[in-house]
């Protein structure tokens, strides 16, 4: 027979913690949890065994007494209660459960109105709503929020751990319209919606399904529910003593466990079980299943763990211990891509080393950084021997060079190695990952990386590909490295190629910086190279850009149009039709009489109507008539006079041309 049990059995750090801390409890005087510290019937009594009972009030409580409290926590006054009594107390509150307090003392506080989803009844929902004076609204379904009045007010709305998300959601949606404004804060935890999910997978593939958990408890009811529908042969047990006289032929086995359920039930539910497989009884009894979970713990041991949650100040880690293991959340935090959501998975494996064995709230202190210095050291060590590229981050900027940070292990990065050309200021490299080899490692404080032997690495190799694949007309996308008076060098990718200035606009260009910046990225085709030098020469400018491109689609031969004057030659006058186009009013197309130079009848910055006479697109010329729309003679540029003025009075310039005239008439008479 086959015994499968889920990954996520019983997987509730906050019960677990509060199992273990009442377990291990040393204490003299008299012990008090209040409420029962889990739904399971077996662990109630151990612990009563061990002078440790429940309580639901404080009344008989003295100074002097210990209380611990549950994973589900309990609401500020009754803190403020127990403190004013003078007890001693174990806060054994789950660290999600935790988060929500903080939440909602902090928006409490802040003038918020404080919803919790969830069930009023239920001892971690009554905890929350202490943190709100008892002031909360409480709604466990859709119905009961469409119910509510219209708010103007912002509202906080925080769920229960346990409660079903996409409910959750559902009733958020119908708050929004209730309130003026609703801030959703995610608390439930992962671990429920993994356990149901893997019940369900497990439950489909096993013969026999055992369900471990209280009979009262929420959860292992629900975990019952799922695995009953595929499995008929499903069994709720509270603990080992419970397990039915399944089919002996049964194949496979699964076993999965409630929240509530700490891993010391389990595994003496599987002890159990193997003993009934074998023929007899299991040797093992509660008490020594309870000590096979716990671990011993020695100050500088490096440890693993499962990370259970995290908040703004440390993360908390299940390390099988009486007490939690702590991370403070800044060894995290110099990492620049370091994702809490992402790089914080409950569940997940860990390695630190212990600093202090009780921080002094009996937590476990834990270095992640120590650890990563350890590891990283040897890694360097390892990267140096194989000359293994490593990847670290620059930390800080210092006299010669930078120095870099891998897990801890500080290498110095000589200014000349950080790039494979000069740099002159380094200060933005500060903070940036790079890739290096160790090229010197004397000592654990003398350690010596280059980038530039991995950039000039990486480039010849990109080269090669280059030069072996390259050909006219082909198009990279490169990016801007400098620009000169005559161009802009772009970076291929190994190979630097030369935009030229005449090839960067059609337009004339007198400084290539008004149309490129360094660090552009650029679409760029090869217009020549030469292997044996070394050279490339790229185009920039788009052939759809050229102002003569489909000249004569914009400008058809026989067509009117307008221009410009731009300059005068002795054979005619170029004419701008539009920026970068111009074409030639040759002398004999301007009049209808014979003209000396254009500059008679024209002048520059003159506007004209011309006709399109030819175009040839390959000299990029286009000759144009201007007599032939309306031809400009020398007697048009003076003005002229109506047809009756002319009849009866001479213009003042007439006259005064006559009077000369006839002033020479009679000087030379006399």
């Amino acid at each position: 027979m086959e015994v499968k049990v889920a990954k996520y059995a019983g997987f509730c750090f906050g019960v677990d913690k509060a199992v273990k801390t009442s377990f291990e409890l040393n204490y003299d005087g008299n012990k008090y949890t209040m409420g029962e510290l889990i739904h399971n019937r077996n662990v109630i009594e151990q612990l009563e065994k061990k002078g440790i009972k429940a309580i639901d009030n404080l009344d008989g409580l003295k100074e002097g007494d210990c209380v611990i409290i549950r994973a589900h926590g309990i609401g500020k006054k009754l803190y403020d209660d127990l403190n004013a009594l003078n007890v001693k107390i174990l806060d054994a509150t789950c660290p999600y459960v935790k988060r929500i307090h903080e939440i909602v003392k902090k928006e409490y506080e802040a003038g918020n109105r404080i919803v919790i989803v969830g069930d009023s009844k239920h001892p971690e929902v009554i905890g929350i709503n202490g943190w709100c004076e008892g002031k909360s609204l409480i709604i466990d379904d859709e119905k009961e929020a469409e119910q509510l009045p219209y708010f103007d007010e912002k509202t906080v709305v925080v769920a229960q751990t346990t409660f079903k998300r996409t409910k959750y959601e559902d009733i958020c949606e119908v708050l929004k319209k209730k309130f003026a404004f609703v801030l959703k804060f995610d608390t439930i935890c992962n671990a429920t919606v993994q356990r149901q999910s893997e019940a369900d997978k497990l439950s489909r593939e096993v013969d026999v399904m055992i369900v471990i958990g209280g009979k009262n408890s929420s959860n292992t009811q629900k975990l019952f529910e799922i695995c009953k529908e595929n499995c008929p042969e499903t069994y709720l047990i509270e603990n080992a003593d419970e397990l039915p006289l399944f089919d002996k032929n049964a194949r496979t086995v699964g076993i999965t466990a409630g929240a509530s359920t700490p891993e010391m039930v389990i595994k003496e539910v599987i002890f159990h079980m193997e003993g009934m497989m074998n023929g007899h009884e299991g040797e093992i009894n509660f008490s020594e299943a309870l000590e096979m979970t716990m671990t011993e713990l020695k100050t500088n041991e490096i440890v693993k763990g499962k990370i259970i949650g995290y908040n703004n100040n440390d993360v908390f880690v299940d390390l099988g211990y009486k007490a939690d293991g702590l991370i403070p959340m800044e060894e995290f935090l110099d990492d620049p891509d370091f994702d809490p959501e992402k790089d914080l998975k409950p569940g997940d494996e860990i390695e630190a080393l212990i600093v202090k064995i009780n921080d002094g709230e009996g937590n476990v202190l834990l270095s992640k950084k120590r650890v990563d210095s350890i590891r990283g050291f040897e890694i360097v060590e390892e990267a140096f021997k194989n000359k293994t590229p490593i990847e670290v981050i620059i930390k800080e900027i210092v006299k010669g060079g930078a120095v870099a940070d891998y897990k801890g292990v500080r290498i110095f990065i000589p200014a000349s190695q950080i790039s494979d050309r000069f740099v002159k200021d380094l200060e933005p490299y500060k903070g940036k990952k790079v890739k290096l080899v160790i090229t010197e490692m004397a000592s654990r404080r003398r350690v010596v990386g280059s980038c530039r032997a991995i950039i000039e690495a990486e480039k010849e190799a990109k080269a090669e590909v280059f030069w072996n694949d390259v050909e006219i007309g082909k198009e990279y996308t490169g990016t801007v490295k400098s620009l000169t008076n005559f161009g802009a060098f772009v970076d291929l990718g190994g190979v630097d190629g030369l935009v030229h200035v005449s090839e960067l606009s059609w337009k004339k260009v007198d400084d290539p910086s008004s149309i490129l910046k360094v660090g552009d990225v650029v679409n760029v085709r090869v217009i020549n190279f030469d292997k044996e030098k070394q050279k490339v020469s790229l185009g920039y400018r788009k052939m759809e850009d050229n102002p003569w491109y489909n000249i004569e689609e914009k400008y058809p031969v026989g067509s009117v149009v307008t221009g410009t004057v731009l300059r005068m030659v002795p054979f005619g006058v170029f004419v701008e039709l539009e920026e970068g186009v111009e074409g030639l009013v040759h002398i004999s197309q301007i009049s209808n009489v014979r003209l000396g130079r254009p500059e008679e009848v024209l002048e520059v910055g003159q506007k004209v109507e011309m006709k399109i006479l030819d175009i040839n697109t390959e000299l990029k010329k286009i000759s144009l008539s201007i007599k032939e729309v309306k031809p400009i003679d020398p007697q048009s540029e003076e003005e002229p006079a109506s047809e009756e003025s002319s009849d009866e009075k001479p213009t003042e310039h007439s006259e005064e041309m006559s009077n000369t005239i006839g002033d020479l008439i009679k000087d030379s008479q006399e």
